[in-house]
């Protein structure tokens, strides 16, 4: 599965383990907020609704982040953008640990979702930028899965925290510890080189600054890419919310399994998550994009039915729960990939981070429709239908797409 890994270069080695680093600790700071919100509401007495405001605030921002970072990392290059991106969040994940009431705490946290957005959009690039054309999907899929191993450590630094610490003080330590992603800087400084050819350089960088970029991905030659590389995007995102946000609900409520309040339950959904980016990640040289993304989704669309529709014992239940977060998890890790290949050079950053982002944000209405179908069906229908019709979206979306596996990252733009 990792023989790909011998074969490059130490230049390539030095990159995918910067943007694996930068993805967990992406996922460290992000899912430390999901943990401690019982903390932070007793810390103020805010509402539920409240919250969950944060989150949505957050992740809007983290979409403007992508779209914006994108742009830079075409202006300015890939490794920059990156390293600004990086110590952008990090301060303000730090920053959000000193926030002395809601308002502060709300506004820091946006702040720091659009920094995580832009590190993801200036990674995405330079990864695919970087390895070579035969490795290109094995190595963005695998180095999706460390969202898996920062989520993990998530957990368990909230479990070693809140023991030995009153929860008014251990969330603060929590978000204090959040500076460590800006230690990569080091490493990224001493190792990750910008992936443009010295002879191509300048024109690139001309080619780049001759554009409005934000607006470059509207031109004639790529819209056709940017609106079907975005409905993609919100399928996606939308499937994935929709069942993480309301399938522990579900579980709970409709089929009275406590378990679900246990590690276990967390570990079994981060072990379906890495497994699944490592799947997608040996299919997408394979058989390519396509028929990868094509794949999970429709076995995302079949095992919801599945999970939703028929009568299952409660064991049935929790054993589907892996392959059910196994196929969802494979199409976040194709999309990378997919998406670099569809841009040329000089739009191809604002093309990525605008595509996976904007999927982001739309994703947020699928967890609010569900909950508008469940007032008139059971949750499990309403699960069931918003799902598998999200995942359909990403079926008919990526039919539209050209194939792009072994496609050279040149200037041209994909035919």
């Amino acid at each position: 599965m990792f023989s790909w890994y011998r074969q490059v270069s130490k230049g390539e080695r030095y990159t995918f383990w910067a943007c694996f680093g930068g993805w967990a600790l992406d996922a460290l700071d992000v899912q430390m907020f999901s943990l401690v919100i019982p903390a932070i509401i007793a810390e103020w007495g805010i509402s539920k609704t409240q919250a969950g405001l944060v989150s949505g605030v957050t992740l809007v921002a983290s979409a403007l982040g992508g779209w914006i970072c994108g742009a830079a990392a075409d202006r300015y290059g890939r490794v920059k953008t990156l390293q600004v991106t990086v110590v952008f969040f990090s301060v303000f994940t730090l920053l959000s640990a000193f926030a002395q009431n809601y308002p502060q705490f709300i506004v820091l946290k946006a702040l720091q979702g659009f920094g995580f957005g832009g590190e993801w959009a200036a990674g995405a690039v330079l990864m695919a930028e970087t390895i070579r054309n035969e490795h290109r999907g094995k190595a963005m899929g695998a180095v999706q899965s460390a969202w898996a191993v920062g989520w993990a450590a998530a957990v368990l630094l909230y479990a070693t925290v809140f023991s030995f610490m009153s929860p008014d003080i251990g969330w603060r330590v929590m978000f204090g510890i959040g500076i460590l992603p800006a230690l990569l800087i080091i490493y990224i400084r001493r190792n990750v080189k910008e992936p443009v050819a010295p002879a191509r350089k300048e024109a690139a960088l001309t080619d780049a600054k001759a554009r409005t970029p934000l607006l470059s991905i509207f031109a004639p030659d790529v819209i056709r890419m940017t609106l079907i590389g975005g409905l993609l995007g919100v399928g996606a995102h939308g499937g994935y919310s929709a069942l993480t946000t309301w399938l522990p609900t579900y579980l709970k409520t409709e089929r009275h399994l406590s378990v679900l309040s246990t590690g276990g339950y967390l570990a079994v959904i981060i072990a379906a998550f890495f497994f699944g980016c490592l799947a997608a990640s040996q299919l997408l040289d394979r058989i390519g994009r396509r028929q990868t993304i094509l794949l999970f989704s429709v076995c995302c669309v079949g095992t919801v039915i599945v999970y939703l529709f028929v009568p299952l014992s409660n064991h049935a239940m929790l054993a589907l729960g892996f392959p059910l977060g196994f196929f969802a998890a494979g199409i976040p890790a194709s999309m990378g990939a997919l998406f670099n290949e569809l841009y040329p050079r000089g739009t191809r950053g604002t093309g990525v981070g605008f595509c996976y982002n904007f999927g982001r944000v739309v994703s947020a209405g699928f967890p609010v429709m569900v909950g508008h179908l469940a007032a008139q069906y059971s949750l499990g229908f309403a699960i069931g239908v918003d799902a598998a019709f999200a995942y359909a979206i990403v079926a008919v979306s990526v039919m539209m797409l050209p194939e792009t596996r072994g496609r050279t990252l040149s200037e041209d733009v994909p035919a």
